[in-house]
């Protein structure tokens, strides 16, 4: 007897998951503004008491709340006005304000910054122009941001909250064995070199940056007890030749620049490394196929919202590019979720 195989009736929800996104998203997002799982962290609360601490109005205080325990945010036992709230257990760990292991500050920024910015993608696609406060005549991102201490200090934690996961996978994942210096170009906060200093302890380490980042990336050497393996050092790498080490790493920098300047920053790290040494360049890298990593294409979506000629880019589009500057070979090594580093030996 033969037998047919069905193939399930198609249906709407996958688009209506994710047309309607947004409401997920913001959900999140207004719970990270509001620091709720800050509030969380220590003990089961009940719904009043999040009411009060947070100033919420009783109409929607179950809806609010209820929401995050069915997307998994939130823990809950009774119901209603005999909840109890708690954490969920990743919520805990990187949605405290008061943990080392907090990540919303890129939350944050999304939320205040960037959810608006989104609304005018449609315009952003058919004039080829950033979306963000300079389209209102606002500085540019970058020049606002480090013209402000307090909003430089939060991005900069923000930042290094956002890529802790890679920068330790990093660490712990490539083999050091026959590198003894390392240079991380737009440093930021010293995260990179801090992880690869802490997991490789033959390493010296430079975190290289405009002079404002300084002050907060000596402040966490500091704190991690690092100022005898990490040196803090500050230029501009798009006027300084970069510092001499045996790798050369850049984090989310690349996709900030459009092909000239990536050009340009790859030829200076290979003028910078020695026969042998190592440009690793950590982002969200796009798959050849350009059809699987759906985070790096939309990040390269944010690049056109947010710079005037930023993009994401493949591993073949970063061989090209290193082949071109004169570097032997390029490898990929995957880290966590959608990021990956780009390897390249001279």
């Amino acid at each position: 007897m033969e037998t047919t195989t069905q193939n399930p009736p198609v249906n709407p929800s996958k688009i209506m998951q994710i047309g309607m996104g947004f409401w997920a998203s913001k959900t999140l997002l207004t719970a990270v503004n509001m620091e709720l799982f800050t509030h969380l962290a220590e003990k089961p609360v009940s719904g009043k008491e999040i009411q009060s601490k947070l100033g919420l109005h009783s109409r929607s205080l179950y809806d609010f709340l209820d929401t995050l325990v069915a997307l998994g945010f939130l823990k809950r036992t009774g119901i209603k006005e005999t909840a109890m709230y708690s954490n969920a257990e990743d919520a805990n760990i990187f949605l405290d304000k008061n943990k080392l292991s907090y990540i919303g500050g890129i939350l944050e920024m999304s939320n205040n910054r960037l959810y608006p910015f989104w609304n005018d993608l449609e315009e952003g696609l058919k004039t080829g122009l950033p979306q963000c406060e300079t389209k209102n005549g606002g500085k540019p991102f970058f020049e606002a941001i480090y013209a402000d201490p307090k909003k430089l200090n939060e991005f900069v934690h923000a930042m290094g909250g956002a890529q802790m996961g890679n920068f330790i996978a990093f660490a712990k994942g490539f083999d050091f064995s026959n590198y003894k210096t390392l240079c991380d170009i737009g440093g930021a906060g010293g995260n990179l070199s801090a992880h690869v200093a802490m997991n490789n302890h033959h390493m010296h380490c430079t975190s290289f940056d405009l002079p404002p980042v300084a002050p907060i990336a000596k402040e966490n050497m500091s704190i991690l007890d690092l100022n005898d393996q990490v040196t803090i050092a500050s230029g501009d790498f798009f006027t300084d030749d970069f510092p001499k080490a045996d790798v050369i790493t850049m984090g989310n920098v690349l996709h900030d620049w459009g092909k000239d300047d990536k050009r340009m920053l790859i030829n200076k790290a290979y003028q910078a490394l020695p026969n042998g040494g190592a440009l690793v360049i950590i982002e969200n890298i796009i798959d050849d196929n350009r059809s699987e990593n759906a985070f790096g294409l939309m990040m390269s979506l944010n690049m056109l919202i947010e710079t005037p000629e930023g993009y994401d880019f493949s591993a073949s589009d970063f061989d090209e590019l290193a082949k071109e500057a004169g570097f032997k070979s390029t490898t990929v090594m995957p880290l966590t979720g959608p990021t990956s580093a780009v390897i390249a030996i001279k």
